[in-house]
């Protein structure tokens, strides 16, 4: 299935696929509405290419369940996970914002005092 493909679709009937937020070699992750709960959440779809090889659905599994551990309020929480024969994701808090690639490229180079920032 095309990336594109999955916006306005509903997951598990719950989870409202509205628009792609950023991309990566393994996965998909969308912005989309938890009509349950009525938040903002964050889907994580892994590719269906990937999806193929059980290797990389036991790593994509495996990353959820590890920051699902975690609870530090600069790491997103993880509210969800589903797999099935077709599809693999993770729900996920939404985070607003821009990435740290975004901020360089509109300010350029950083300062040490900035880098310590965001290093912290």
């Amino acid at each position: 299935m095309n990336t594109e493909n999955y916006i306005g679709r509903i997951l598990d009937g719950r989870y409202e696929i509205q628009g792609i937020i950023g991309e990566g070699g393994m996965a998909v992750v969308y912005k989309a509405v938890d009509h349950r709960l009525n938040r903002q959440v964050a889907v994580k779809i892994m590719r269906q290419e990937m999806a193929a090889d059980e290797e990389f659905r036991r790593r994509f599994l495996q990353e959820a369940h590890a920051v699902a551990m975690l609870s530090n309020h600069n790491i997103v929480a993880i509210y969800d996970v589903s797999r099935s024969s077709s599809m693999e994701y993770i729900v996920m808090e939404l985070v607003e914002g821009i990435t740290l690639k975004q901020y360089m490229e509109r300010r350029g180079a950083l300062g040490w005092q900035e880098t310590l920032h965001f290093s912290r």
